[in-house]
């Protein structure tokens, strides 16, 4: 996926209400962007960070820049959650992903489920449809180690039983964790962090749903799917 327009870099100067952060650019100019990320960011918001921003496609729009990455433990990390689904799409367009390959159609954001929509949804005539529910990671409090998610998620618990029916139906479900920052070597949930999403996490695999994580290359133009990293499963 490449980014809108070319990067601007700049350093943090604070995130606050969630969906804002005031960076100050290389030229000077002081902005407040858009910051498309409603978690923690744990350890991703360090004031005076290096940091790069695209200006936002819509001209008219009330906030003219969106902030997309940030250096941190000397990589760089993609924190806008509005692109995991676009890179994987690509990533699924392109053959990059073994596991979900063959598949003739893709639609993004079906409903299903109890008032819920599907990431993405693979179907072929051939056999069952594949539902797939992309999450973003960019969480790491140790040096190799990449874990999801860096707040309590609720919602993430409910998709979890949604694609857990998904599979009670004869489907095909698979949660898959895109990990947005260069330096993973595995991943694992953060179970001190959200105990019933790792508790949900468990028993989604135990009823057939899937689980796939890939780590992505990042450079100043575009993001890309790049490898796939092992996951360790919680344990109860």
């Amino acid at each position: 996926m490449k980014f809108p327009s070319p990067l601007l870099r700049g350093k943090l100067i604070k995130r606050y209400k969630r969906f804002l952060a005031d960076i100050l650019l290389e030229d000077g100019e002081t902005i407040t962007a858009h910051c498309a990320n409603p978690g923690s960011m744990l350890g991703l918001k360090e004031e005076g960070a290096k940091v790069w921003v695209s200006k936002a496609v819509n001209p008219k729009r009330k906030l003219r820049y969106d902030w997309q990455l940030i250096e941190a433990d000397n990589t760089l990390v993609a924190i806008h959650t509005g692109n995991p689904n676009k890179i994987v799409e690509e990533a699924l367009i392109n053959n990059q992903i073994d596991e979900l390959g063959h598949y003739e159609t893709l639609k993004r954001e079906v409903k299903y489920g109890d008032n819920s929509r599907i990431d993405l949804l693979l179907s072929d005539n051939r056999k069952a449809d594949c539902f797939v529910e992309v999450k973003n990671v960019h969480l790491s409090r140790k040096k190799g180690l990449v874990e999801f998610p860096d707040s309590v998620t609720a919602r993430g618990a409910k998709h979890l039983a949604e694609l857990s029916k998904m599979v009670e139906q004869g489907h095909r479900a698979v949660m898959f964790f895109l990990v947005q920052r260069a330096d993973g070597n595995i991943f694992k949930l953060a179970q001190d962090i959200d105990v019933t999403y790792a508790k949900a996490f468990d028993n989604a695999l135990k009823k057939g749903v899937e689980a796939i994580c890939y780590q992505c290359h990042i450079d100043l133009k575009e993001i890309t799917v790049e490898k796939k990293l092992p996951i360790i499963k919680p344990s109860f």
